[in-house]
């Protein structure tokens, strides 16, 4: 994206100029408060919005002729609302719709709806009604209705919010899975927690603007950008930055929970084992 901006009908400025490179096979999340521009910045990925000015290219080629329906076979956006997207009558018919866009024949798109609906735990709803699915289910179906298309760059809006433990342990895993095929994956999220553990990089943003673009270790340790974004820092750090005020000495390198679980363990240890030989 270079020098990127888009205002709405009403006014309202809300990219303003935005410039951003993403590799190939990149893992990244956006992240900032509502109103700071996210959802419209990868609403301009598939031609949903088209920049008020600036120009986006994907893979080299400026997308502003593009199609929508041309740019969705590249980008995949799964949306906050699996409702805003899911629209057949059943289950089946909602993977179906997806790959026969693909050009496949009939026996190709039978072969993959069974896959794909047994990779999401989905086959016993078939011919239930999208509408008649549980919020987790809803959010995998609009997840692999978009998944079956195999689009080289995958966005997601809000994915984990309102997921249990085990629904999220599921997302990372597909996740994973599609990065070992070079998939570029987006990710809009307010969740620091789940940010902080699993995206290498993060891209914060405020009022229209990238406020920070880094490591995602970096930003979200940073109070300053954290406040400006209205986001709250991640519990490792806070509890980090407790225990050094106590007097604790803990290495930089420790930002996820199981880093600090193994150094809290560790010391334990430690302290037992001085007490023992006392």
């Amino acid at each position: 994206m270079k020098n990127v901006n888009f205002i709405y009908p009403n006014g309202t400025h809300a990219l303003k100029n935005i410039s951003l490179n993403v590799d190939k096979g990149e893992f990244l999340a956006i992240m900032g408060q509502n109103g700071a521009g996210k959802t419209t910045l990868i609403r301009t990925l598939n031609g949903l919005l088209r920049p008020s000015k600036g120009v986006i290219y994907i893979e080299g080629e400026d997308i502003s002729l593009k199609t929508v329906a041309t740019l969705s076979k590249r980008v995949g956006i799964i949306f906050q609302n699996p409702m805003h997207q899911l629209f057949s009558n059943t289950i089946e018919d909602e993977l179906k719709f997806s790959l026969k866009n693909l050009g496949l024949n009939k026996e190709e798109i039978t072969v993959n709806i069974n896959t794909f609906l047994e990779k999401f735990n989905l086959s016993k709803y078939r011919d239930r009604s999208p509408l008649n699915l549980s919020g987790g289910e809803s959010k995998k179906l609009a997840i692999a209705s978009i998944i079956c298309r195999d689009p080289r760059i995958l966005v997601f809006d809000e994915p984990t919010l309102g997921q249990d433990a085990k629904e999220i342990k599921f997302f990372i895993d597909l996740i994973n899975h599609e990065l070992t095929k070079n998939k570029t994956i987006v990710v809009v999220t307010h969740n620091v927690e789940f940010t902080i553990e699993y995206v290498p990089r993060t891209v914060l943003m405020a009022q229209g603007k990238i406020i920070a673009d880094g490591p995602t270790k970096d930003v979200l340790s940073n109070e300053i950008l954290l406040k400006e974004s209205s986001l709250i820092m991640p519990q490792v750090y806070q509890l980090k930055n407790e225990l050094k005020n106590i007097g604790f000495d803990i290495p930089e390198e420790i930002y996820r929970e199981s880093d600090m679980i193994n150094f809290l363990s560790s010391y334990l240890k430690q302290i037992k084992l001085d007490e023992d030989n006392n």
